[in-house]
Formats: structure tokens, C-alpha cells, sequence
């Protein structure tokens, strides 16, 4: 199941009544899940969030407290989103991701509504880059919420109807917080010198608070956070300053982007010469193919029965410096004749 999220520019919020503080990606733990209290909810569409903004507001905080909202259809209103810091459950707002099922009472949460937050629960993990603690409300503090029915849901694993939960679990899956560009990948999992120069480029802009030591060449949450600082600074937002580099972005870091160096060309190493039979190395025989067996046992060292040449005629020096070789490479008795065959000439020559 796809996640799609209704901006808060798309359901209608208010500016902030101040600025929410924001919170890495990283420091978050938990997922949270709340209802609306003891009655029911008969709203749907952007009503739900417009609603809860001007109760929470009417509290003194900044608007709407929950990361997200999720109506009874399976729509899902952005609150305060990935990254700022919630105002739904004191002393796990900055660890802690706050979801509302709009719902109240003993009212039953539809199965869109379930599907939806199971599927925002998986994306919050694949986001921090782990396995987020399933909570409700009232594990942080003394409350009713999130009633028994979606409490009894979060005990039971959070199962959703008619949605498939991410292969494996909800582990991160590293190849979506990895990018390549131009050869080279960047994010968790990437390592190398041009990750280093990354970090370097964010300290020199002014953008390594996260880091206590370092930056070095592999990717790590300090990484993260002040790329994600850094795109924050460009103008972006939301999933677009995920800490992730993309190709505008890093441009903007590092001027020219870097590649990866190709690959050096190797050479074929070229095919020993054909075996020319053994009756070209038996005594008596003179001909070119005794003369380039004898330079091929000089040239790996195994010359030393030779007083002179070698030459084209086979002699008592060709066959013992023939067996020495063939002794080299571990052969024993009729396999170390001193005559080679297509193996031995075949070693020689590689």
C-alpha cells in the first residue's frame, strides 16, 4: 500500500502559532497511536485535522500536536510531520511519533483506517532507518487513549486487512535511503573517499553540528542529519530533506559532482602456442619447438643443465631441466619424465 499524505497546505492548517522545534530522523523510537477521546467521531475529510488544530490550539500549544491524522476513509492528514518535534504524549514527543486514528469511544476503526496507519507505521521505519516500538497512548502515561479496541489492535502487531506489510518485517530497506549519482552511491551503505568529501563540504558550509568525530568515508546518521540540515538551508523540505543527497543538492555542495574512476582496461593475457606432439621432444629430434621449450625453462629458471644454448637439438640437458620443472609443480614419477606433454607446455608457456 502506497503511502499518500494530505499536506497541510491541502487540508486547509493555519500557520503555526511558533515554530515547532525540529527533531533528526535518527533520535526517533517509537510509534504512537492515539484516538480522539471518549466520544465518536462522525467527521471525515479535512474536517478531522481542522478540528483537533483548533482544539489543540485552544490549549496553548502551536496547533495540531500528532505527526499525522488518519480519518475513518484511510486518509492521512499531515500534523506535524517526519520532523518536527509532537505535542501528544509528554516525555516521548521527541522519540516518539504520534498518529491519531480518528475515532472515539468504543467506536470500531475501519479497515481503511487501520491499512492506512499500518502503512504509515512501516514508512516511519523505513524514514529512521529502524524497527520503531509499537505504543499506544497510554504506555506513555496514565490515560484511556487509545481505548481498548486500537489498543488491543497495537498489542496484536498492528495487522490491516487487505495490506501487505514490507517483506522481512519492517526493517529498513537500505536501498531506499541509498542513491547512486554518476557511479558513486551516497547514504546508508555508501563508503568511500567522495562520502568523506561530502562531510568535509557540510563542515566547511557550516553544516557539521552532527558529527563528534570525523566525517570519515562511511555513511553514518551524523551524515544524515547535516545533509538533511544542509537541504533545509536550500529551501527544501519535508521528504526532499530527508538527508539523502540528490543530484541539485549535491551540486550545490560540491560544485562539479564526482564519478566514479573507470575501470583500467585489462590486457588478455595472450594463448600458449599449441602443443606441437611429443615426438617433437624425443632423442634425435632437431627442429624450433625444442629451441622455444628450452628458452621458456630458462625464462622461469629452470635452465641451470644447460651449457650452452639451448638449441633446436633435444639433449640430456633439455629432459633433467624438463623434469625439474615437472617436479616444481608437484608431479612425481611418469608424470616427471623430463618429456613434456600439453600439460607441462601448456604451464610453461601461462
Amino acid at each position: 500500500m502506497p503511502v499518500s499524505i494530505i499536506s497541510r497546505a491541502k487540508w486547509g492548517a493555519r500557520p503555526w502559532d511558533g515554530t515547532p522545534a525540529f527533531v533528526p530522523l535518527d533520535r526517533r523510537t517509537s510509534f504512537f497511536v492515539h484516538y480522539d477521546g471518549g466520544a465518536p467521531v462522525n467527521r471525515t475529510g479535512n474536517a478531522v485535522p481542522q478540528a483537533i488544530d483548533r482544539a489543540h490550539r485552544a490549549q496553548g500549544w502551536s496547533g495540531i500536536g500528532y505527526h499525522f491524522v488518519v480519518d475513518q476513509d484511510g486518509r492521512i492528514y499531515e500534523g506535524r510531520g517526519w520532523e518536527r518535534q509532537g505535542a501528544h504524549c509528554p516525555g516521548h514527543n521527541v522519540t516518539g511519533i504520534g498518529v491519531q486514528v480518528a475515532i472515539g469511544g468504543d467506536q470500531e476503526p475501519s479497515e481503511a483506517a487501520l491499512a492506512a496507519c499500518r502503512a504509515l507505521y512501516d514508512e516511519a521505519c523505513r524514514k529512521t532507518g529502524r524497527t520503531l516500538a509499537k505504543r499506544g497512548h497510554r504506555d506513555g502515561i496514565a490515560t484511556q487513549c487509545p481505548g481498548d479496541r486500537l489498543y488491543a489492535w497495537v498489542q496484536d502487531g498492528m495487522p490491516a486487512k487487505g495490506y501487505e506489510p514490507t517483506p522481512g518485517g519492517t526493517a529498513p530497506d537500505a536501498a531506499r535511503y541509498k542513491v547512486t549519482i554518476n557511479g558513486l552511491a551516497y547514504g546508508y551503505g555508501a563508503k568511500g573517499d567522495h562520502v568523506t568529501r561530502v562531510g568535509k563540504a557540510l563542515v566547511e558550509k557550516g553544516f557539521g553540528d552532527a558529527y563528534r568525530e570525523g566525517p570519515g568515508p562511511e555513511w553514518t546518521d551524523a551524515d544524515t542529519r547535516n545533509y538533511a540540515a544542509f537541504q533545509r538551508s536550500l529551501g527544501y523540505t519535508g521528504a526532499d530533506a530527508d538527508g539523502v543527497p540528490g543530484e541539485t543538492s549535491l551540486r550545490a555542495l560540491l560544485g562539479k559532482l564526482p564519478s566514479k574512476p573507470k575501470a583500467k582496461k585489462t590486457t588478455a593475457k595472450p594463448k600458449p602456442p599449441a602443443f606441437p606432439g611429443r615426438d617433437k621432444f624425443q632423442p634425435g629430434a632437431e627442429n624450433s619447438h625444442v629451441t622455444r621449450l628450452g628458452k621458456a625453462l630458462v625464462e622461469k629458471g629452470f635452465g641451470r643443465h644447460y651449457r650452452e644454448g639451448p638449441g633446436p637439438r633435444w639433449t640430456e640437458a633439455d629432459r633433467l631441466n624438463v623434469e625439474a620443472f615437472q617436479r616444481a609443480q608437484g608431479w612425481s614419477g611418469a608424470d616427471a619424465d623430463g618429456y613434456p606433454g600439453p600439460e607441462t607446455w601448456r604451464r610453461l608457456f601461462t
